[in-house]
């Protein structure tokens, strides 16, 4: 994400104190609430949709409309609310300490990046953290001088930088070969071109560090390096800012982030060795999570651990970005069934997965289309009722900002602004988000060519 950062000097520190609480609330509790407060919407929103309902159904037959208005209307409605209700309960632990000093190794697989891989290195040596940090940049059959580049910043930073040579192609290919390297009890993934706040690092390796031994795992969060390159930037910013960010804190709550994601995210070196590493997949970071949480282990999610990364600047390579996202969480969903998960949050969470595509085939093929009919004065499918999701959605939007920007606060970063952005992000994401998740879907289901990128 394209922000103006101030880097703190020696003596401001980087603090996060967390404020204090009369009263602590279980997860139970607060899982409980926020599903009765979710209930008690959809159940006003069923009452106050009758008769849209029928008159949808004088048209399409009354079973056809309630599979469209659950699609576009009842099931959205709920998860925004469970979303709302989550987020406001949700108080990040404080540390055990905010300076730890473990060794770590940091994977960096990389395939023609020689462009990117030594800025990326520099923001590895600019790290506040004291303990030591071995590199590991895994060249994956590049055709350009990505080793030699790699090789010339570590020695020119002072940073301990090996450089493997992979020649068989895919990301899971280069992380498990490295992996064999591996002498740390915890392991950083990062891409190529992914820039790290200078304490990203540490908050990341003290986030795993006091969370209870059955965490596994600790997804970092991921902002826009390039959001200011075009529009297409611009609405990414917010997507991941407020949109992933705020399903990010959802689940870690509840104790299963669904994905530690590649960028970077830290995972316990023997639980990764345990389920055999890093899986045959288009989406190998999805299954590599959820395979974690089939093992009865958590995973967390730390918002303060800020890394930047470049985003797709062409709606071509968006689509393809995206739609390969959506066929990882089917390969996940193929490869580790909800009810395969032992806690009952991760049942939850992946479980939610199930409906995802059905939600996305509704938006494309009913909610679009209902769109352009509703121009035209025909609110079969999209109407008033509709728009019950949208004060729900720019609440939990809302309150995740406030998050945000205290993050930011701690972090002396500051928020550039981007209203257009924000604006086609929220009016108009969905229609590119949802017909290239259908596509990513499909391609699944007929087993085409994977491409990366």
């Amino acid at each position: 994400m394209d922000y103006k950062e101030k880097i703190p000097t020696e003596n401001e520190g980087l603090s996060y104190i967390q404020t204090k609480r009369t009263h602590y609330i279980p997860v139970k509790i607060k899982f409980v609430l926020s599903h009765l407060f979710a209930i008690l919407w959809t159940v006003i929103s069923v009452i106050l949709s009758i008769p849209w309902v029928k008159d949808l159904s004088e048209i399409v037959t009354l079973p056809l409309a309630l599979f469209i208005i659950t699609g576009i209307a009842y099931i959205p409605g709920y998860m925004n609310a469970f979303l709302v209700v989550s987020l406001i309960f949700d108080r990040q632990p404080s540390f055990k300490n905010e300076n730890p000093s473990k060794d770590i190794t940091i994977l960096i697989a990389a395939r023609n990046e020689a462009e990117n891989i030594g800025n990326t290195l520099v923001y590895i040596a600019k790290q506040d953290y004291s303990g030591h940090i071995k590199v590991f940049v895994i060249d994956n059959g590049s055709s350009d001088e990505t080793s030699s580049v790699a090789l010339s910043y570590g020695e020119n930073l002072n940073l301990d930088v090996t450089v493997i040579n992979e020649k068989k192609p895919g990301k899971f290919n280069a992380l498990n070969t490295a992996l064999k390297y591996v002498t740390t009890d915890l392991v950083i993934t990062l891409d190529a071109d992914t820039l790290l706040h200078p304490s990203a690092v540490r908050f990341l390796i003290a986030r795993i560090e006091s969370a209870p031994k059955d965490v596994c795992a600790v997804a970092g969060s991921v902002l826009v390096r390039n959001s200011r390159e075009n529009i297409m930037t611009k609405i990414q910013e917010w997507d991941y800012f407020l949109g992933i960010a705020s399903i990010k804190r959802l689940q870690g709550l509840y104790q299963g982030t669904l994905v530690a994601q590649g960028a970077f995210s830290v995972y316990k070196t023997d639980c990764v060795r345990v389920i055999g590493g890093w899986p045959d997949a288009i989406g190998e970071d999805i299954v590599l999570t959820w395979n974690l949480l089939k093992h009865n282990w958590r995973t967390y999610f730390e918002p303060l651990a800020v890394a930047f990364t470049n985003v797709p600047n062409t709606l071509r390579i968006f689509a393809r970005q995206r739609s390969r996202w959506a066929r990882g969480m089917i390969e996940a969903l193929k490869t580790t069934k909800p009810w395969q998960q032992p806690s009952t949050y991760t049942k939850y969470l992946t479980g939610i997965n199930l409906l995802i595509p059905y939600l996305d085939l509704a938006y494309t093929f009913f909610w679009l289309p209902g769109l352009i009919l509703a121009y035209f004065g025909f609110f079969w499918i999209v109407g008033p009722a509709t728009l019950l999701v949208l004060p729900l959605t720019f609440i939990s939007y809302s309150v995740l900002y406030t998050y945000q920007k205290y993050v930011f606060r701690k972090l002396n970063l500051k928020v550039r602004k981007n209203v257009a952005g924000f604006l086609l992000f929220m009016l108009c994401y969905q229609m590119i988000m949802s017909p290239v998740s259908v596509w990513g879907y499909t391609q699944e289901v007929f087993r085409l060519k994977r491409v990366w990128k």
